[in-house]
């Protein structure tokens, strides 16, 4: 099985490949279009700024390829700012949109009432679609690791699979066909979240 990750210099590469490695699979690293039109599942990791991130990826080309591999049906999997580049549009952008993958725009945390912004550190993950196969053998409100300022505001409920509370509550895990996306870094979220890349890896 092959499995890329990204890599357009936005994300925890390192991080992520590990947890793929502890998973029994020697994962990808590439911005090369023949390796991810080649491999089994596709990740796309992320930290920073929105408009960086799709600056880079339209730089190396490969948002059409993404949007052409998702439209091919191929597993795909969006973390942190690598799931917010799935929707259309974000706050926090001032020039580009999202891959518009997911219908829907990202919004940012209000500071109002003394909630510190960004939200970082634990917090729960409550699994509200238990059909979602990433979420296969997570059950009840586990503690997953949050690192963001902005969070995914679908505009189709259905795709949430896990939401979390921070001054309100929020999707933290989406899910529409074969495209997944996490708010929260399942590579930092221990045995947790080993279980939900080692589902991501079985994936058929």
């Amino acid at each position: 099985m092959k499995i890329a990750i990204i890599d357009y210099g936005m994300g925890n590469i390192h991080s992520v490949a590990k947890a793929i490695q502890v998973c029994g699979v020697e994962p990808i690293i590439t911005n090369k279009k023949s390796q991810i039109n080649s491999a089994d599942k596709i990740i796309l990791p992320g930290v920073g700024a929105f408009d960086d991130a799709m600056a880079e990826l339209e730089k190396l080309e490969l948002v059409s390829l993404i949007k052409e591999q998702i439209e091919n049906k191929k597993p795909f999997l969006g973390i942190c700012l690598g799931m917010q580049l799935l929707l259309e549009s974000s706050q926090e952008a001032k020039v580009n949109k999202g891959l518009g993958i997911l219908k829907g725009q990202v919004v940012k945390f209000s500071s109002a009432a003394g909630l510190k912004v960004p939200h970082m550190g634990w917090n729960d993950c409550k699994v509200v679609d238990e059909s979602c196969f990433l979420l296969k053998g997570v059950s009840g409100c586990p503690q997953v690791y949050f690192c963001h300022s902005y969070y995914p505001q679908p505009t189709d409920k259905s795709v949430i699979a896990a939401t979390s509370n921070y001054g309100g509550e929020f999707g933290c895990v989406l899910h529409k066909d074969n495209v997944y996306g996490v708010q929260f870094h399942p590579e930092k979220s221990q045995a947790i979240g080993l279980k939900i890349i080692k589902n991501f890896v079985q994936l058929c």
